[in-house]
């Protein structure tokens, strides 16, 4: 049935250049989908493929700043699909599936990227949220090492996967990576200098060969602490966020 109209928001992304419908009280995309979305290294007349797309913010972010992208996506919960078509229009085909499931067209296809912003806690862990889409959105129910099979699976040779997860799932990333992919390229993203990660950017590329490369923290606020009202983000990430700008893998 989809989401009632009053139930949504429509918000603005990368400093007003495109907006997204997103669910009032369900789960709603922040920075990472844009910071994922900054980290992909696609060139126009490339096809990306998203992975639990949601309300596709990622993909309309990478399209905002990478034209004539073939872009599609995949989300298992129809009401997040709906608007996910609803927000990328016809730039992109947006299928309705598990990704454990996927249907034959999608299995025979492959793309130059894939890109992917899985559940962040364990199956089991915290506390579980109490709208059913952001339960779905945050929790695994699918093992990291599935998305990153079938990730693997659908990329074309010399492909590369880019996903953005919970520091605390590196572990099981690396573990789930390896064995599939090569030349991992790692970036953390540190919310104030002196702290730990929160999150990490990982990448690795189908058939690479090159040795794993530890990048420099992206630092998101400026200062030790927060000082006042306002965001604080760090130039850096200001551009990335308000401006569209890349994040490098160098």
């Amino acid at each position: 049935m989809g989401f009632a109209r009053n139930a949504l928001t429509r918000d603005a992304f990368l400093g007003g250049r495109v907006h997204a419908w997103q669910p009032r009280d369900g789960y709603r995309a922040a920075t990472d989908p844009v910071l994922l979305a900054a980290a992909v290294e696609a060139r126009p007349g490339q096809s990306v493929l998203e992975l639990g797309c949601g309300a596709g913010v990622a993909s309309l972010c990478l399209s905002a700043r990478v034209p004539d992208l073939t872009l599609t996506g995949v989300e298992r919960q129809a009401d997040y699909a709906d608007l996910a078509h609803r927000n990328l229009g016809d730039s992109a085909r947006i299928v309705t599936a598990d990704l454990a499931a996927l249907p034959d067209s999608l299995r025979q296809q492959h793309f130059d990227h894939v890109i992917a912003n899985p559940p962040y806690y364990r199956a089991g862990a915290g506390t579980p949220a109490g709208d059913t889409g952001r339960e779905a959105a945050l929790r695994e129910e699918t093992p990291l090492t599935d998305w990153v099979e079938v990730a693997a699976r659908r990329l074309a040779p010399k492909g590369w996967l880019t996903m953005i997860q919970a520091a605390d799932r590196l572990p099981d990333m690396m573990a789930a990576m390896v064995p599939r992919l090569g030349s991992l390229m790692l970036r953390p993203l540190v919310p104030r200098i002196g702290r730990p990660a929160g999150r990490v950017l990982l990448r690795g590329r189908k058939g690479g060969r090159a040795p794993f490369v530890l990048l420099p923290p992206l630092i998101l606020h400026d200062g030790a602490k927060h000082q006042e009202d306002g965001d604080d983000f760090s130039q850096a990430a200001q551009g990335i966020l308000r401006e569209a700008a890349a994040l490098p893998w160098v």
